[in-house]
């Protein structure tokens, strides 16, 4: 991968300030957007229609947010992002805590819904990550569900980094597409920092880090039953299917719960209904990622 540009000059001048910020909650000094389902799609709809490129969505998870309190650019990654999704429970369990009714709308799901309600408005839609070929399936099983899907390409990049002109390459091809939302499935922090590294390059509306969402919808890894997702138990499905991935992960996860929803109680907080503006901004580095 090729090396980014100072932080600071990545997303374009005035791109945020074209769309009102969205209302969230903070977690400690971290957002969680407090919209639903219709409203996210609606504010992707009026990106869209402005036209400007620069906007990109968090899907922001408990580890996510363990990383983002250690990890000074992914913690900027989250609290920069036009839109900070919940995805998992233990999200919404910590920010009950702290006082925030916060509703869930993970990577998968998020996708699902933007072909479906982008088809009459005539979304157009990249797919950018994924092992060879998983990006391929997913978007020929997403036109069979969605006939009127616009899919404008894919790209899988190699296991080894891009060089500058092999990237610069890649950013040309999604660029000649003109999508107005490019799905980038590279897995947690990998995705985040690419999204960070080609802010002011590609030329999207949007762009969105949904990690396993390219396994799920193109049958390379199950998906949780219906059920178990509905109840919040998808990362019980995970650990069983998947312990040596997932067990080290689900430990940042439970170490960030614990943590929040202490202080959250023990602070009071979750007496109280907050919209996070209580909350100060930035937070302060606890250590080093392990």
């Amino acid at each position: 991968m090729n090396r980014a540009e100072p932080y600071e000059t990545l997303r374009p001048e005035g791109a945020r300030e074209a769309m009102d910020v969205a209302p969230g909650a903070r977690i400690k000094g971290l957002p969680i957007s407090t919209l639903n389902h219709e409203q996210v799609l609606q504010r992707i709809a009026r990106g869209i229609e402005a036209g400007q490129p620069g906007r990109y969505i968090s899907i922001t998870n408990t580890e996510s947010m363990y990383h983002g309190l250690r990890d000074e650019l992914h913690g900027r990654h989250i609290r920069e992002a036009d839109m900070s999704l919940c995805d998992g429970v233990g999200v919404i369990v910590a920010g009950w805590t702290w006082g925030h009714r916060i509703t869930r709308y993970n990577g998968p799901v998020l996708q699902l819904q933007a072909c479906e309600y982008g088809q009459p408005r005539g979304w157009r839609h990249f797919f950018y990550g994924g092992k060879p070929g998983v990006a391929d399936e997913m978007a020929r099983r997403l036109k069979e569900r969605f006939p009127d899907l616009q899919i404008c390409g894919t790209y899988c990049p190699p296991f080894q980094p891009l060089g500058a002109a092999e990237d610069a390459e890649v950013v040309e091809r999604i660029n000649a597409s003109r999508p107005d939302i490019v799905w980038v499935g590279l897995g947690l922090v990998k995705q985040e920092r690419w999204i960070q590294q080609h802010l002011g390059r590609v030329r999207a509306p949007w762009m969105v880090g949904v990690g396993a969402a390219f396994d799920y919808h193109a049958g390379t890894v199950p998906w949780a039953p219906p059920v178990l997702r509905k109840l919040g138990l998808e990362w019980l499905f995970r650990l069983v299917l998947q312990p040596r991935l997932r067990a080290r992960r689900y430990w940042w996860s439970f170490v960030y719960v614990v943590q929040a929803s202490t202080q959250g109680l023990l602070t009071l907080r979750f007496m109280r209904r907050g919209d996070g503006r209580d909350e100060p901004a930035s937070h302060e580095l606890k250590e080093p990622l392990p």
